[in-house]
């Protein structure tokens, strides 16, 4: 199924902000906001609470968010020493194997993750009072990010077996 150019290039914005900019936006306020509590710690004496809540909060949207663009660029650490001994061949089915089983995993962590982000939504952060829902929902669009590339790897990977391409 081919879809038009505009819901591809839609579809990769949509992609790139959510893999992309808000990890990267994310990040610079993790970074801006580390500078902050230090310089109120050593320099003003004064240290502030609030700066740390928001640096952790940082960190798990970055981190998060930030590995589903490895995945969909095929750059995150591989322990590849089996892998590159087999042929092409032996290259596609371990990948379609490989990429079946972790979607598998996420598809069945999917909807339990779902539901206990949304029942932390009682819940909020101690000093800047953010519900836990917000702060772990990017947990959720991993899942459903890796299971998507997960999906379309494995569509390729078919494509070419049929074909005979290794």
């Amino acid at each position: 199924m081919r879809f038009p150019a505009w819901i591809k290039k839609t579809g990769k914005v949509l992609l790139d902000i959510v893999e992309l900019y808000i990890p990267m936006f994310t990040f610079t306020g993790m970074f801006l906001l580390f500078l902050l509590a230090i310089f109120f710690r050593y320099f003003l004496n004064n240290p502030l609470t609030w700066p740390y809540e928001l640096t952790v909060i940082g960190f798990i949207w970055t981190a998060v968010l930030g590995a589903t663009y490895t995945r969909r660029v095929h750059s995150h650490v591989k322990f590849t020493l089996l892998y590159d001994r087999t042929g092409p061949k032996g290259q596609l089915l371990t990948r379609l194997a490989g990429n079946t089983l972790i979607a598998a995993t996420f598809l069945i962590a999917l909807y339990p993750s779902y539901d206990w982000v949304r029942f932390m939504s009682f819940q909020k952060s101690t000093v800047v009072r953010i519900p836990f829902d917000i702060i772990y929902f990017p947990f959720v669009v991993f899942l459903a990010l890796v299971i998507g590339h997960c999906i379309y790897d494995i569509v390729v990977d078919i494509r070419k077996l049929m074909r005979g391409e290794y």
